[in-house]
């Protein structure tokens, strides 16, 4: 039943949403699809890069006052098995080639040398003596990876 201001007349809120039941009633998935293509094409003429990550940053402070750690790793975990379900060792090699690339114009020597440096200190902590790779060893596939990196660079 309509809800009637002091006039008589129904209010904006029922009048919206029986148009909201009406149009859903009339129009299929498609259409929904549709009106939000344009509308996300209009946004994104109407607004620059600052807008989408001041709402992206407004969303995702809001998503994580709202939900806990389990639900993070429980999402990540989810995502990660879509992704390994739908793309090959390709895909892998490229992002990883990408993110190193990115890393690589973005970070100097000195980040190189801190997180080496971490990652030795963990090895130390987390092996047996007999599992630890010498540091010749370690120092011979740093080299080669290296080299591989140099090679692969200046054939792309």
């Amino acid at each position: 039943m309509a809800k009637n201001n002091n006039n008589g007349k129904m209010s904006r809120e029922e009048a919206g949403r029986l148009g909201g039941e009406a149009t859903a009633n009339n129009h299929n998935k498609e259409f929904y699809q549709e009106i939000g293509r344009k509308g996300g094409e209009a946004t994104s003429r109407a607004h620059d890069r600052d807008f989408y990550q001041e709402i992206g940053r407004k969303g995702g402070e809001s998503t994580s006052n709202s939900h806990n750690q389990e639900f993070y790793q429980e999402i990540g975990q989810k995502g990660g098995e879509a992704t390994s379900d739908t793309h090959g060792k390709d895909f892998y090699e490229d992002i990883g080639r990408k993110g190193g690339e990115s890393t690589s114009s973005s970070h100097g020597r000195e980040f190189y040398q801190e997180i080496g440096q971490m990652g030795g200190e963990s090895r130390n902590q987390n092996h047996t003596e007999d599992a630890k790779m010498s540091r010749e060893e370690a120092g011979r596939k740093g080299g080669e990876a290296r080299a591989r990196n140099r090679q692969r660079l200046r054939r792309n």
